[in-house]
């Protein structure tokens, strides 16, 4: 019912269940501006939910080219710098670059791999110089993408954030391998959270899991992982750490084959938190603008000698459960990232925490994400025959890598790329099926 005149809506009573703006305008959840005192520990939330992959993607990449302790925390100090600006840029979203959208980035899980592949073989120079052709690359075929949308309808998008969720859960299992209790502590003080507490302090449950796991592994005197007290207060970022970078476009193939496996990803994720925020999804507008963000910090990434940098389905997780929608928090993580990644004793404290209690955080997060996936192919016509085939063989192509990685291990590397990932293999394989059966029912 509309208001009478004269009145004002209240945050309940807007459209979009925002409060009310200047004027008694209503604001969009994305855009709400929460005050400092709440927004701080949602920040840091997403913060901790998501630290794990930037500080073992620096201790990785390391640890396979042999770097001493001063490189190697000058690398993590680069990498959660990348993280937060990132963030900050998709969050705030300026000259058509960034979405809007409450996102952080991450180091690339499969691209990290391709890129410690690429410096045995060629050397780090030229993995950096991959990076740069690679980002360079994905920003000159997104002119292109507007001719190619129509084949991420919603069958595409929600096997893909399903293909998303299981990946993830399968690449996060592994490090709760070793104190699983720790992780199910975790998982438990989680969800009786999530039941149990109102409000704010629902909302921040996934902190509380990780404060609750952290507690418990204090007490216990095991699971805390141990890294070096020594080393500066300010750990600033060192460009070119390999020297000059080395361009070799064959060398660069596997990358550039990722960051085009990637558009899909992109794509689902930009749809999935539209749709977690309540903001009509459009992927022509919004999906560039993301890749847009990712390309430019996938620069800077292989300035300062890390792989590519993806936007992280991880906090779409936090936001659906905890339904705080303002892109001003993953901008305050962000912030908090930058910060974090230049004190040095900010960065090796974090460092210290639980690997499972980490692990277990983002099972819930996966698990929440997957569920999503569900939920978007539960608005398609799936038990029609075509729709049916594509969802089916779309789960085959994202699942072998999950279920039998070593079935493509005799592949070229190119092809191992394309196909021995889960995620990319899925998006492929359902863009493809798309196309082929819109062209077949002309």
């Amino acid at each position: 019912m509309a208001a009478p005149a004269g009145t004002t809506r209240t945050g309940g009573d807007t459209p979009d269940g925002g409060p009310p703006g200047p004027g008694g305008r209503s604001v969009h959840p994305v855009d709400e501006r929460l005050p400092l005192l709440r927004l701080l520990p949602l920040a840091a939330q997403h913060v901790l939910a998501m630290l794990a992959a930037p500080v073992s993607t620096a201790f990785l990449i390391a640890t396979g080219l042999d770097l001493p302790p001063d490189r190697t925390a000058a690398l993590l100090s680069a990498t959660l710098v990348l993280c937060g600006a990132g963030a900050l840029l998709q969050s705030f979203g300026v000259l058509r670059i960034g979405a809007r959208l409450p996102f952080v980035m991450l180091p690339g899980g499969a691209a990290v791999a391709i890129f410690l592949q690429t410096a045995e073989e060629h050397g780090p120079a030229t993995a950096s110089g991959a990076v740069l052709i690679a980002a360079a690359f994905l920003l000159a075929v997104l002119p292109l993408y507007g001719r190619i949308v129509r084949f991420f309808p919603p069958v595409v998008l929600g096997t893909t954030v399903l293909l998303i969720g299981i990946n993830m859960i399968n690449v996060t299992a592994p490090m709760i391998a070793h104190d699983t209790w720790l992780a199910l502590v975790t998982i438990g003080a989680t969800a009786l959270c999530y039941l149990v507490l109102p409000g704010v302090w629902r909302q921040m449950s996934v902190l509380v899991g990780i404060a609750a796991g952290t507690a418990t592994a204090l007490l216990s005197g095991t699971g805390m992982n141990t890294v070096s007290n020594s080393g500066p207060f300010i750990a600033l970022p060192h460009p070119f750490p390999y020297g000059a970078p080395h361009f070799d476009l064959l060398a660069a193939v596997p990358l550039i084959v990722f960051t085009l496996a990637s558009l899909a990803e992109a794509t689902g994720q930009t749809v999935l938190n539209s749709e977690a925020v309540g903001r009509e999804p459009d992927p022509a507008r919004d999906v560039p603008r993301t890749v847009r963000a990712d390309a430019l910090t996938s620069l800077a990434a292989g300035l300062l000698g890390t792989s590519i940098m993806v936007t992280s389905a991880e906090n779409i997780g936090i936001v659906q459960l905890t339904r705080v929608r303002s892109r001003f928090v993953t901008a305050a993580a962000g912030a908090l990232l930058v910060l974090i990644g230049l004190l040095a004793p900010v960065s090796r404290l974090l460092a210290t925490l639980p690997t499972p209690v980490v692990g277990g955080a983002g099972l819930v997060i996966y698990a929440v994400i997957a569920t999503m996936g569900i939920g978007m192919l539960r608005r398609t016509p799936t038990f029609e025959g075509p729709t049916t085939t594509i969802i089916a063989l779309t789960l085959l192509a994202g699942l072998l890598p999950v279920l039998s990685p070593d079935l493509y291990t005799p592949l070229p590397t190119w092809a191992r790329t394309l196909f021995g990932s889960g995620v990319p293999a899925g998006a492929i394989t359902a863009v493809v099926l798309t196309a082929l059966f819109t062209r077949h029912r002309r």
